[in-house]
């Protein structure tokens, strides 16, 4: 047993410092980025933020939605084959570039996504999803999908710790680490196995090691506010990865609650477990979605729906809540805008002409309250 006592940070231990500058307006901040992959050896342009392949956010309908806006989607692991072939066959185009197809580490996994790729002819994105990305089964897998798919980028994860970032890039198999243990909204990991980094103080070494050797990271989980992402532009993530802040969206997929009115005056929740065309049938006139159930994928709710239930060797890892509803992330002041106005504001208050200068013109403060909460968040 030993001890680090280097002090390690979260989003929300730290601010960012502004500074005096010449830059222009926000309004001509520019937050897209371009992207060449070490492995892949292929390019993207876009904004650098990714919908999460949870089941609820990783959706076709997100991946379509955030396309439109110059963002990507990482679709979750359990849509059939004949969706998936659907999917790609008919977005042969910015839509299927900003849409990672995600795989588990089993052989299955492996055989579905050889059978989507060999009919629709390629797959140009590929996430490589476990919860935990330090076994050498893990890394033998990436490694083993790189040479099946030279060309495809390759996002593999999760780790915490620049010596896992350095082993999947240096391999030749990963091009994007994808870096987080534990600190998602609906993720329990560090209180049920203890385990754990801190996010900020995370994405600075791993980012720090993947640079060196040109590879890039996807900052995983922990965002809250459109400030935790310019903090983790500004800390060195070439991606951020979200999904609680893409949660209760039109866009999303699952369980709805919604309230229901027979004049459109007087609203009262409606009976679990129905759906808007059954409501009607009951004589509902006015029906509207209220709350989504969003829960962890290493949640009891995900482990039922996907695995069987719990084995007696494990427990679960994350945890269901209700997520109110938000409207299209096209809504005006909805996510997307809030995301990019963040961080256009972000650069022109410490100078960075663009999302590429954010690092290098980041100072972060440490403190113990980087907002007033007085009427909530």
């Amino acid at each position: 047993m030993r001890i680090e006592n280097d002090i390690k940070l979260d989003y929300k231990d730290v601010i960012i410092r502004p500074k005096r500058s010449e830059a222009p307006s926000r309004k001509n901040v520019v937050v897209e980025k371009t992207y060449r992959y070490l492995n892949s050896k292929s390019t993207w342009t876009g904004i650098p933020v990714i919908a999460a392949n949870m089941d609820t956010t990783g959706t076709m309908a997100m991946a379509k939605a955030l396309a439109k806006c110059g963002m990507m989607t990482c679709l979750h692991k359990h849509y059939s084959v004949s969706d998936l072939v659907n999917f790609f066959d008919k977005n042969q185009n910015p839509v299927s570039d900003s849409a990672f197809y995600t795989l588990g580490i089993k052989d299955e996994d492996l055989e579905k996504l050889i059978t989507v790729a060999n009919t629709v002819g390629t797959i140009r994105n590929i996430c490589i999803d476990v919860a935990n990305g330090y076994t050498m089964y893990f890394v033998d897998r990436v490694k083993r999908i790189r040479e099946r798919f030279p060309n495809a980028v390759i996002m593999a994860g999760n780790v915490c710790t620049p010596e896992m970032v350095q082993e999947l890039v240096l391999s030749g198999s990963a091009d994007i680490v994808k870096i987080g243990i534990g600190p998602g909204s609906v993720c329990t990991t560090r209180v049920v196995a203890g385990v754990g980094y801190p996010q900020l103080s995370a994405v600075i070494e791993c980012a720090d090691a993947a640079h060196g050797l040109r590879g890039h990271v996807c900052a995983d989980g922990g965002c809250t506010v459109p400030g935790d992402i310019a903090k983790a532009f500004g800390a060195g993530a070439d991606f951020v990865m979200l999904g609680g802040m893409f949660a209760g969206h039109d866009e999303c997929e699952g369980d709805w609650e919604y309230r229901v009115s027979k004049d459109g005056t007087l609203w009262e929740k409606a009976p679990l477990f129905k759906t808007p065309t059954e409501l009607k049938a009951d004589g509902w006139q006015h029906v509207e979605k209220e709350a989504l159930a969003f829960y962890g994928m290493s949640s009891k709710a995900a482990i039922d729906k996907y695995s069987g239930g719990l084995k007696s060797y494990r427990a679960a890892e994350g945890k269901q809540v209700a997520v109110p509803y938000k409207g299209s992330v096209y809504d005006e002041e909805g996510v997307v805008q809030k995301i990019v106005g963040g961080l256009t504001s972000a650069c022109a208050y410490v100078g960075a002409e663009s999302l590429k200068d954010l690092p290098k013109c980041t100072t972060f403060v440490r403190c113990y309250r980087t907002h007033n909460d007085h009427f909530g968040a």
